[in-house]
Parts: structure tokens; C-alpha cells; sequence
């Protein structure tokens, strides 16, 4: 998740922006950079990798400025590189920025610049946002940002700088978090709180629309109408350590919460429900390969199998493509059968499984197609591919993945749309209707994210239980083995996933009082079938916790408890239904007093076989 720094004061700039930076680190970055204005003059100072290498550079190039604008990059559009590093400028070094988030649009906003003879300089869908503020700019900065935020589509956090208002910074936001620090004889901008509170704890909240103008004694905020608006200013009284994971407890729970954005973040961009569009920068399939694509095979680990699992479906069902899922540990030892007509599909958060990556290289030794769906711009898997899609989810500091999980299975949903599109299997009419789905689940989530006080209620009735069984049939399978996977690691509870339509060879014989049943009876095509098992489970005895959104009176008259969450399509359920499966898990390993965020003899990555 990138990180934004700006600062106008007596302070010197560089170092209080500096600083500003550090205390973002812990967000994960791989690129950095400092502007600042003296006089009419920019200065700007960038670097890739971590801050020690933009702190050289400074040091060799020091500069002492009262205005300065920072930002660490976690690469989107663009690998990770000085020339794509922030902050970005536009040709005449007039203007200069930083930001966070995706513009959607860029492609034809840049088509427009080019054809009237701007040249661009980076890979970065931001640079497009200082070439139209310049364009605009007529000795008035916040116009030409209004003007500049009318153009744009998609989600921002900005910071902006002139070398002819030298005293100014011009900031807003849209989907993107930006807070305004109010000081005395000098004022502040940040993505987080946590990037401030050495120097104040006065905090403005900026929200969806504002714009604000700021200089060392002045804040004043507008929406993109020009109205003028009064934002209330907070005292933080979080610690840094609080204030890292924005006051939730543990960084598990915080990346529980952001599931909402991470999921928009990485399908912005991509899908265009009103154009029945669906439009994947990074993967670049001729008509040819696709359709020349025989059968698909999927490689992962652990909660990326997972991910992979509930795919096939989406691969089979919308594109019409077979589709197999191995586990990638397995798959190099059994002389897979694949060939050229084969696309082999690795999934990892990080891009450096070293199983994954050596079934991905098999894979390649053996003439498949390859594409990786990772998180982590430039990794050792996203290089070895043919094809790659980023998930745009920033860091995931908690061991036990969450938002990686949704931020893969929404990739993969999109892929899937994709090559449906492009092999004639689907029609406008089923394409509109399944990227409306994807469009709306934020929402949902928001929606449903805002109580779950009944979570944290089962889970008091259930920390001492020993072992669990989840159920799950069709698609919401795979998403009964990532909740059993989740309260396993975290509070070290035994936990098993089953399809539920198995559970009478063999599991069924565990059934008693003392074994917490969690299922998934979602609206799909196997509802009927759901209810039919669980009749099963309470003809002996089990106690049910039921994961539904039709209360209807067959799961009042059955359940014991019972989760209700939004209603979705069923192949758009898993990203809804996995949600309270994880926060299930997380409270029963806090009230087990358990290290939720590193879980004991687990690794985030896994490189070694």
C-alpha cells in the first residue's frame, strides 16, 4: 500500500517528510521519492528499493525547503523503477505529485495528451494526473486540480506541489485514505495517522470528494464543486504501534476490515460493467493462444489452493476450459500431463513460493503457457511468467492471509470473464451480469463488516471446543476448507473442511454434541441438497452454526446459531461467505490469548521446499 507525506512549516521539510515516510515502512514498499519546492525551483530526489537508498541520495543532494511532498510506492502500473517512482512531474517541471490509487481511465486520458504532443516519461497511470493539472493551470493551483478531478475516473489520494505557489500543497481524496495534520505555524498530509503523530495528534479526516488547500496556517477544504466545507478536527489518542494498524487490535483484524477496498482496488480498472468490458493491462493473449488453450491447470499452496479450487469453477462454468487444481508441492512429482496447448495458472501472495515456483518452472520446461497471480510487482514468479496479474491489495502483514484470499479470487474471477469474453462462451447479457455482481460485493461487505457482534458471540460459546467440522458443497467447498484452514492456524484448534455431500462416508461418525458444525448454506444450486445434510447432522445431535442469507424456517428449525450475510450470486458468494469464517476464527484465537498476527511455526512466505 503506498504511502503519502506532505508538510508546509518552519520545519525543514525533507527530514519532517523523511520521517513521515519511515513510519510508513511497515506498509511494504519498493520504491520512494521527496519533492520539494525552493523559490520557484523543484527539487526532486527518488530512488528504488528501500528508504536507506533515498536517504543516500539525499545525502549526497541534501536540500532545505519549507514545502515537500513524499511518497513510497507499492508498484501498480509499472514495474518497480526510478522512472516510475513518485513523485511525478509534468514536462516543464511546473507541477509535481504523489499518489495513491488507481486511475481507471488513464489509457484515454493519455491516448488524448499524446495526440496533442505530451510526452510521457513513466509506465504509471499517475504521471497522466500531472500532464492534465498542468494543462489546466492558469495561476490558480486548486482549479487546476478541480478541474484536473473532474477528468479522472477511479480511486486517489493526492498530494500536489507548484513551483509558482511555492507555499502550498493541494490535496484530495476519493476511495483512498488522505488525513490533514493540524499544527501550529505549520501543517501536514498523510495516507495514515501514523506517519504524524510525532508532530501532532490533531487530525483532519478528509472524506470522499474534498479537496483541501493547505499552507503553514491555513486548511481549507472544498468539494470538487468549490463548496466550501467543515471537516471536524479529532484528537488521536492511539500509541504508534496502534495507530500502524489503525487502532484495530491486530493487523489480521484490520486486513479482515479491508477486504472491501482491496477487492474494488483490484478489479478497478479492469471491468467496466456499463461497457460490458472487461480489460486486463498485464495479460496480453493474442486470439490465437486462447483459443488454442485446451485445458487449464492450476498451481498453489494453501489458502492460494483454496483459491484455486473455487476458480475452477469460474474457468469451466464461463469460459468452457477444463480445469485442474493441484497442490504444488505434489504436482512436479507426478509427471503432470501438460503440453503447449496447456495454461498453467501459479498463484502466490508473494510471488516467491518456492513450491509454487518450482511447479511454475516445470511447467514452462515442459512448453505451457504461464501466468502468475501474486501480489508483489517484480517477484522471482511474476518475472518467470508469460502473463501476470497483480492483486492490489498492499501489504498483508498478518501471517494467516485474509485479503490476499478475496484479492487472488477476484483476479481470477475478472481472468475468467475475460477469456470467456474473448472465446465467444458468453453474452453480453451473462457478462453485464456477473461484473455487476463483482461491482456491487464491496458494498455488501461494508454492509455486513458494519455488525458482527454475533461472531464475536459464537465464538465465546465455541473457544474451548477441540475439534470443528465445516461443510461446504459446490463452490462454497473450498471456502469450508479456508475457514477450517484459518482457525487452525491461528488458534491451533483441529479443524476440518469436508464436502458436505461426504460427510456420510466417514466424517459423519464424529457427529455428537461436543463437535461444532459450521455450514455454508448459501442461495445456490445445491441449497436443497445443504439442507438435506445438515437434517443429517442434527438427527445426531450436532450443534450447528449455519452461514446463510435465506433465513427461511428449515434454518431456523435446524441451527443453532446462525451468521447472516448479504445476498450474492453463487459464484460471487465465495467472497462474502469467507469473511465471517475468518473473523470466526480470529476472535476464538484472541479469547485463546494466541498471537493471531504470527501464529507459531509459520512463515508469511515460504521459500524453502
Amino acid at each position: 500500500m503506498c504511502g503519502i507525506v506532505g508538510y508546509v512549516g518552519k520545519r525543514n521539510a525533507v527530514s519532517t517528510v523523511f520521517d513521515g515516510l519511515k513510519k510508513l515502512e511497515y506498509r511494504g514498499y519498493d520504491s520512494a521519492g521527496v519533492a520539494a519546492i525552493v523559490g520557484e525551483k523543484l527539487h526532486i530526489r527518488r530512488s528504488v528499493g528501500k528508504l536507506c537508498n533515498l536517504k543516500e541520495v539525499l545525502e549526497r543532494n541534501p536540500i532545505s525547503a519549507s514545502v515537500c511532498i513524499g511518497h513510497t510506492r507499492w508498484a501498480t502500473h509499472g514495474k518497480p523503477s526510478e522512472e516510475n517512482a513518485h513523485p511525478h512531474t509534468d514536462l516543464t517541471k511546473s507541477i509535481v505529485i504523489v499518489h495513491n490509487g488507481i486511475i481507471e481511465n488513464y489509457a484515454q486520458i493519455k491516448d488524448e495528451l499524446q495526440r496533442e504532443g505530451t510526452q510521457f516519461r513513466s509506465e504509471t497511470d499517475t504521471e497522466v494526473i500531472a500532464h492534465l493539472i498542468k494543462k489546466y493551470y492558469h495561476n490558480d493551483l486548486f482549479s487546476a486540480v478541480q478541474k484536473t478531478l473532474n477528468m479522472v475516473k477511479g480511486s486517489y489520494a493526492l498530494g500536489v506541489g507548484c513551483k509558482y505557489e511555492p507555499y502550498k500543497i493541494v490535496c484530495a481524496r476519493q476511495d483512498a485514505p488522505l488525513v490533514v495534520g493540524v499544527g501550529k505555524g505549520e501543517n501536514f498530509i498523510a495516507s495514515d495517522v501514523t506517519a504524524l503523530l510525532s508532530y501532532t495528534r490533531d487530525m483532519i479526516f478528509l472524506e470522499n470528494c474534498d479537496i483541501a488547500e493547505i499552507t503553514a496556517d491555513e486548511i481549507v477544504i472544498k468539494d470538487i464543486k468549490g463548496n466550501i466545507k467543515k471537516r471536524e478536527i479529532k484528537n488521536i489518542q492511539w500509541d504508534a504501534i496502534q495507530a500502524e494498524k489503525d487502532g484495530y487490535k491486530h493487523f489480521m483484524l484490520k486486513e479482515i476490515f479491508e477486504q472491501p477496498r482491496t477487492i474494488e482496488d483490484t478489479f478497478r480498472g479492469r471491468i467496466y460493467p456499463d461497457e460490458e468490458r472487461v480489460y486486463i493491462e498485464e495479460v496480453k493473449f493474442n486470439e490465437k493462444d486462447i483459443k488454442n488453450i485446451s485445458k487449464i491447470h492450476i498451481v498453489a499452496c494453501g489458502t492460494s489452493y483454496h483459491c484455486g479450487l473455487i476458480s475452477k469453477f469460474y474457468f469451466e462454468k464461463f469460459a468452457k476450459i477444463a480445469t485442474d487444481v493441484d497442490i504444488a508441492s505434489e504436482f512436479r512429482y507426478r509427471d503432470p500431463l501438460i503440453n503447449e496447448k496447456t495454461l498453467v495458472i501459479a498463484i502466490s501472495q508473494s510471488g516467491e513460493t518456492a513450491d509454487t515456483l518450482a511447479a511454475l518452472r516445470l511447467a514452462k520446461k515442459k512448453g505451457c503457457k504461464t501466468l502468475t497471480v501474486c501480489n508483489v510487482v517484480d517477484s522471482t514468479m511474476s518475472r518467470e511468467s508469460m502473463h501476470v496479474i497483480y492483486t492490489h491489495c498492499g501489504p498483508e502483514i498478518g501471517v494467516a492471509s485474509t485479503k490476499a484470499f478475496t484479492g487472488q479470487l477476484t483476479a481470477l474471477y475478472i481472468l475468467a470473464l475475460d477469456l470467456a469474453c474473448k472465446r465467444g462462451t458468453f453474452s453480453s447479457v451473462e457478462l453485464k451480469k456477473y461484473l455487476k455482481e463483482l461491482w456491487e460485493i464491496p458494498l455488501k461487505l461494508d454492509e455486513f463488516l458494519k455488525n458482527t457482534d454475533c461472531i464475536q458471540s459464537i465464538a465465546k460459546a465455541f473457544e474451548h471446543k477441540k475439534d470443528f467440522l465445516y461443510l461446504g458443497r459446490h463452490i462454497n467447498y473450498p471456502v469450508a476448507l479456508e475457514g477450517a484452514l484459518k482457525l487452525k492456524e491461528i488458534s491451533y484448534i483441529h479443524a476440518e473442511g469436508y464436502a458436505a455431500g461426504e460427510m456420510k462416508h466417514g466424517p459423519i461418525a464424529l457427529i455428537d454434541e461436543d463437535m461444532p458444525v459450521i455450514a455454508i448454506v448459501t442461495e445456490s444450486e445445491v441449497y436443497d441438497k445443504m439442507i438435506s445434510n445438515i437434517e443429517e447432522i442434527k438427527a445426531r445431535g450436532g450443534t450447528l452454526i449455519i452461514v446463510t442469507n435465506i433465513y427461511d424456517e428449515r434454518i431456523r428449525q435446524k441451527s443453532d446459531h446462525v451468521i447472516c450475510v448479504p445476498k450474492t450470486n453463487e459464484f460471487i458468494s465465495p467472497l462474502m461467505n469467507v469473511i465471517p469464517l475468518q473473523l470466526l476464527a480470529y476472535h476464538i484465537a484472541v479469547l485463546l490469548d494466541c498471537d493471531v498476527d504470527q501464529p507459531r511455526n509459520l512463515a508469511k512466505s515460504v521459500t524453502v521446499e
